[in-house]
């Protein structure tokens, strides 16, 4: 790449994590030549930014790469083209420092959805001030390149409902609590010891993870500023070894889901565990992968799969954002001018039909399934089924109660659980999940 017609593209990578250190491999590995070659010129690292100089990361990094200790420094520096932030955080240094690239005239690649979701909306319309590139690939759903499909090649289409696997410890815990039977807690610790879950899970079991990652899809797909004020958000913390078992009964296979949908003129965003049907391919993505589900109007069914998450994964769509920028490609961050963006109006939930799982731990004991009937009933509630399911537990006074709804709506159906929990016939709070129609 010598006799290029273009200069470098000189780089500096805040954050030498898992990802940046991923980044630096990837760009250094024999795949530069050709790297080079399909991006027209060559790509340089000229500055790295870490907390600690002297970790041993697994990389060499060349002798005329310039070391920072401060990323906003960084971020100013007159000889780079494009600040990669890979720190993570939506607030303090990687915020200031991305803001400081853009005004600075320098285009930013992040993985950052945590920044994008609370800050995305200003963020874009600052690159688009500065008429600089903020590409954010890596910042949903790991190397699978959901960001350019829906911003570019589903521009065409009006999509109707993005439905997304959008963390990957979730999913891997789902997965080996069907397989093998064992509980959350136990399935957790799994994860934890190789290294899908943090310390503390929250972010991830809790939903917020993927919350994130939903805002940013939601807004690519319908065109809205990014919204990250999402009603439901519910974790997969409740779930059991007996909802497993009686989901897999039922036909279907439970997954923790963001769901976009276009509602009349509105938009519904949830996080929710979901029954999915078992013949749906989606249902089929397992362990830590993901997967992204788009229907639209021209498009009906356009399913993506892929790591989700992992240093190469996550560096292979930072690379990509990269190589956009070498070849000159400049998109605006949302696909639309941010001044043109109508702000997201929430659909109400009750506008909002499904059929419903509903699990009951019931005190064995004359008039409960009345009872039961008669709250759906008052609430307009049909039942599809209603079984009893396995063996009465420890002495026999505590039965599991299975049933499905037809479709209704989740306060309609909160009410009636609400006034059968108060009815004093059950040992716990029901458990209950929407089932996706695909």
């Amino acid at each position: 790449m010598k006799n290029s017609a273009f200069p470098p593209l000189k780089i500096a990578i805040a954050g030498l994590g898992t990802v940046g250190a991923s980044l630096v491999n990837l760009l250094q590995t024999a795949h530069n030549n050709g790297l080079n070659k399909r991006s027209h010129r060559v790509i340089e690292i000229v500055a790295v930014c870490a907390r600690d100089k002297n970790k041993d990361r697994g990389i060499l990094l060349p002798s005329n790469v310039v070391w920072y200790d401060d990323a906003v420094e960084m971020a100013s520096a007159p000889n780079i083209n494009v600040f990669v932030e890979l720190m993570g955080g939506a607030e303090g240094v990687a915020k200031v420092a991305v803001e400081t690239a853009i005004k600075g005239g320098k285009h930013v690649v992040t993985a950052n959805k945590a920044l994008l979701s609370a800050y995305g909306n200003a963020l874009a319309q600052l690159a688009q001030d500065h008429t600089v590139s903020l590409n954010f690939e890596a910042s949903v759903a790991g190397g699978i390149p959901i960001v350019k499909t829906l911003r570019e090649a589903l521009c065409g289409n009006t999509p109707k409902r993005v439905i997304g696997i959008l963390n990957g410890t979730c999913n891997y815990m789902l997965t080996r609590m069907e397989a093998s039977g064992e509980s959350f807690e136990t399935c957790l610790k799994a994860a934890q010891e190789l290294g899908y879950a943090e310390a503390d899970p929250t972010f991830d079991v809790d939903g917020f993870d993927t919350a994130h990652k939903l805002s940013l899809l939601t807004s690519l797909a319908f065109g809205t500023q990014i919204d990250n004020k999402i009603e439901t958000i519910h974790g997969i913390r409740s779930i059991t070894a007996e909802d497993i078992i009686a989901t897999r009964e039922l036909g279907f296979r439970i997954k923790l889901l963001g769901i976009a949908e276009k509602i009349g003129d509105n938009i519904s965003q949830r996080v929710q565990p979901t029954l999915l049907p078992h013949h749906a391919a989606i249902a089929d993505v397992g362990g830590v992968t993901n997967a992204v589900f788009v229907e639209s109007d021209f498009m009906p069914s356009l399913l993506l799969v892929g790591a989700g998450a992992g240093g190469n994964a996550t560096a292979s769509a930072v690379v990509s954002d990269i190589i956009d920028l070498a070849r000159g490609l400049h998109v605006l961050p949302l696909g639309q001018v941010v001044g043109d963006m109508q702000a997201l109006v929430n659909a109400k939930p009750d506008a909002i039909t499904r059929r419903f799982y509903v699990r009951f731990a019931v005190f064995d004991k004359t008039g409960a399934f009345a009872t039961i009937a008669k709250h759906m009933a008052e609430q307009n509630i049909s039942l599809e089924s209603i079984v009893q399911h396995g063996k009465p537990e420890g002495d026999g006074t505590i039965a599991q109660v299975i049933l499905v709804t037809h479709k209704t709506s989740a306060p309609a159906l909160e009410k009636a659980l609400d006034a059968i929990f108060e009815a004093k016939i059950l040992a716990a709070k029901p458990q209950s999940m929407p089932i996706e129609p695909l």
